[in-house]
């Protein structure tokens, strides 16, 4: 998780890889995807870091157009670039809710003084 936050994590969106580690000859910038964002909310919960989880996944919202639809891509600005809207990124925002609100309960149940926090 920390490498993914070190190498591919800009202000919690996540890109699907590292361009300038891994060329890919394409012109022009990449956008953070939005299926990796949601993902990464996955793994942030799965791992017991509900805090940092539940703040992406809150942020990512934010980044939906006015009827909750997303793009493949989100650029630097928030614009939504790629294909639009983007089913796989709709699937993977269902099952982040539901892992993240599994993960939620199961901790209310365990009491918070078990949960690592965000750093």
């Amino acid at each position: 998780m920390d490498a993914i936050e070190q190498e591919l994590v800009s202000d919690s969106l996540v890109y699907r890889y590292n361009p300038s580690a891994s060329p890919d000859g394409l012109q022009g910038a990449e956008g953070t995807f939005s299926i990796c964002t949601f993902w990464y909310v996955d793994a942030l919960a799965r791992s017991g870091r509900l805090e940092q989880a539940r703040y992406v996944f809150e942020k990512m919202l934010t980044y939906a157009n006015h009827l909750g639809l997303y793009a493949e891509e989100i650029d630097p600005t928030g614009a939504q670039l790629g294909n639009f809207p983007q089913a796989f990124s709709h699937l993977a925002l269902i099952s982040a809710a539901i892992t993240l609100d599994r993960e939620l309960r199961s901790d209310e149940r365990r009491g918070a003084d078990d949960v690592p926090r965000f750093r």
